[in-house]
């Protein structure tokens, strides 16, 4: 969505959580699948600590993170960065989500 200089985690996410939710808002109650998908240059470590402020500001909001995903997932070449999706869910969604998988990027359950 951006280039931008390095600034702290918690300013990152409120920045994309901003655009998110103004895409897709969000009530109290509401269950989300979050992933948190690094570029190939991020260290997990680094994601973890998006996934936190991620997870702090959904709680603030009372929203419901019932799976994640955190990881390098999605690459880029080895690119610095992070992605984030919030994806509302309902019970047919999450049990779409909890199928087993077995592919080279993705494996659960199977």
């Amino acid at each position: 969505r951006s280039r931008e200089k390095l600034r702290p985690a918690k300013e990152i996410v409120a920045t994309a959580l901003d655009a998110i939710l103004a895409d897709q808002p969000l009530t109290a109650g509401d269950e989300t699948i979050v992933m948190v998908n690094g570029l190939g240059g991020t260290p997990l470590i680094e994601l973890y600590v998006v996934f936190n402020e991620v997870a702090a500001v959904l709680a603030d909001k009372g929203v419901v993170i019932a799976r994640n995903l955190v990881g390098n997932y999605v690459t880029s070449l080895d690119m610095a960065g992070v992605s984030i999706t919030v994806c509302k869910a309902d019970a047919d969604i999450l049990s779409l989500w909890d199928m087993p998988v077995n592919t080279p990027a993705l494996r659960w359950g199977a």
